[in-house]
């Protein structure tokens, strides 16, 4: 599903910049350009980052 069609970015693509560190919707802009067009996608973006992290430590001890 895209979040952003200005700029064609994804569900998954901004969930994994969100994963990889980002924190605002600047930042997702900064980083794939989402939110940066029209605007129409921010509180899509927002609502995505408000969403709760995944478990981390079930995913350390799936990596060790």
């Amino acid at each position: 599903m895209f979040v952003c069609i200005c700029y064609a970015v994804t569900k998954n693509e901004v969930e994994a910049e969100i994963s990889a560190g980002a924190c605002t919707e600047q930042q997702i802009g900064e980083r794939c350009g989402a939110g940066t067009g029209c605007g129409s996608c921010v509180q899509k973006i927002c609502a995505l980052l408000r969403q709760p992290a995944p478990d981390r430590e079930s995913l350390s001890l799936s990596v060790a």
